[in-house]
């Protein structure tokens, strides 16, 4: 007798995982816009930069002064992203800086007149401090007066990259087929590691038991399609005392029909807070996906030199292979950051400058790579790791701030989510920006700086876990067209 569907190890056929389900709710984004027109700003607070690769034309803040708030607020878009980084962070401080964040957009949007809602942008492979991060916003709702938040809305899909969820399972596509997140490589993140798939279950793992399976909420693709955004309103009207809900989606319809439906239960009472993907954040801003930019919509943006700067920081598997495929295509001079080096107090500066120079001095005639060692050098626990990882990636950012203070590259591709993080807010001293769009549809997004020394380079974020083995040099091949 063959195993259940969820019990089978490794990929499974796409078309075996969709087979069955109800037929498509057309939901358009137009429709969305519409809905939420005059309502609450959505305000994402993203554990990295990478949330932003699904929006296009909306602000981004790397720093949360109440007035770089008041800025956002201020702007024409029904959304805006502030950077926090916290993936990269303890669990303390990870903390503490979701409190500064909300207590300064909460003096901002009182100031501005504003009402807002809060999304916490993870990981869509589900890396992250969850549940801290949204424990944390809920108490800090509760103090400042907003209200304690009736539930916890979980949706971590990320149509174009294949994480699915169905049957409140979730899932991420692969050359061979769906494989359930928790069998896949970062469920063993050294630091956020997970072993369940089900949503549920997993929400049960992360709280260590707190919150248990049989106590979360699943909205399914048969609520989402069969019901509809009413029938949706009334599940999530239904939450109360912070309970935790989990929502399917496929494509980005299911995720629109779930946006009319937050805006019917906020509108009707309902406080509550996201813990999502990048899906859905375009969603529930009322936008549609767009084509990637092209290259003349890019050419009004570029540096000083011919050439531009690609930083790398990443060390998942995919990485590495994009990596390989750049080499292929040549038209690069690369540059290694020892780890080791970097670890070594005597060592690590006269590394770094020596780095620097060398690939400031290339972009005259070639793109230049700068990258940490492949070989990932982990701690003695998940603390410890963390630390090392902020370590090395510190030393890339200095490495690239050298770069731009001696040559201002054509643009600046960030490869890694804590490295595009760091790089943006030290290594370029990006404080406001416009997300302009992608390169690569739906993965990879372009910054346009507004303040700071790095004020019209092209930036880009390049999450590690995206993309296929040509998607680093297809995206070069753009910007070199520039």
């Amino acid at each position: 007798m063959s195993l259940p569907l969820h019990a089978q190890p490794g990929p499974v056929p796409e078309a075996v995982v969709l087979e069955g389900l109800p037929p498509v709710r057309e939901a358009s984004a137009a429709e969305v816009a519409a809905r939420i027109s005059g309502g609450p700003r959505l305000v994402v607070l993203d554990d990295d930069p990478t949330g932003t690769q699904t929006v296009a034309d909306v602000p981004v803040l790397t720093s949360w002064t109440v007035e770089d708030l008041r800025w956002a607020l201020r702007q024409d878009s029904t959304a805006f992203f502030v950077l926090t980084n916290t993936r990269s962070l303890s669990p303390e401080d990870a903390a503490a800086r979701n409190r500064e964040v909300v207590r300064a957009l909460h003096t901002a949007a009182t100031a501005e007149g504003t009402g807002y809602v809060l999304a916490s942008r993870g990981d869509s492979t589900l890396r992250g401090h969850f549940p801290l991060e949204t424990d944390v916003l809920a108490e800090e709702l509760t103090e400042l007066g907003a209200g304690a938040p009736d539930g916890v809305v979980l949706v971590p899909a990320y149509i174009e990259a294949g994480r699915l969820t169905v049957g409140s399972r979730h899932w991420m596509r692969t050359a061979d087929g769906l494989l359930p997140v928790g069998e896949s490589e970062f469920a063993r993140d050294a630091t956020f590691g997970y072993r369940s798939s089900s949503l549920p279950e997993w929400v049960e793992e992360k709280t260590a038991g707190r919150v248990r399976a049989d106590e979360v909420l699943r909205i399914t693709l048969d609520d989402l399609r069969g019901g509809g955004p009413a029938h949706v309103a009334r599940l999530l009207s239904a939450l109360h005392g912070g309970r935790t809900a989990v929502v399917d989606a496929v494509c980005d319809d299911d995720l629109r029909v779930l946006a009319l439906a937050l805006a019917e239960a906020e509108e009707n009472g309902a406080r509550l807070l996201y813990r999502v993907g990048p899906s859905f954040v375009r969603a529930r801003a009322g936008q549609a996906g767009r084509a990637p930019l092209t290259p003349a919509e890019l050419r009004r943006l570029r540096g000083d030199a011919p050439h531009g700067l690609i930083a790398v920081g990443s060390h998942v598997s995919l990485t590495t292979r994009q990596l390989d495929r750049l080499r292929e295509r040549g038209g690069i001079a690369e540059y290694e950051l020892d780890v080791a080096l970097l670890l070594d107090e005597e060592r690590r500066d006269a590394h770094i400058a020596e780095i620097a120079a060398a690939a400031a001095g290339a972009l005259d005639a070639t793109d230049a790579v700068i990258r940490t060692s492949r070989t990932l050098v982990t701690g003695a626990d998940a603390d410890d790791s963390l630390a090392i990882s902020r370590r090395v990636s510190a030393a890339l950012v200095e490495a690239v701030r050298r770069v731009n203070a001696t040559r201002r590259p054509a643009f600046v591709v960030a490869k890694g989510g804590i490295t595009s993080s760091d790089t943006a807010t030290h290594g370029l001293r990006i404080g406001r920006a416009w997300a302009r769009g992608t390169l690569l549809p739906g993965i990879v997004s372009l910054w346009e700086p507004v303040d700071g020394p790095a004020a019209g380079i092209p930036y880009v974020v390049f999450a590690g876990n995206v993309g296929d083995a040509d998607a680093l040099a297809d995206a070069l091949d753009l910007l070199r067209s520039l």
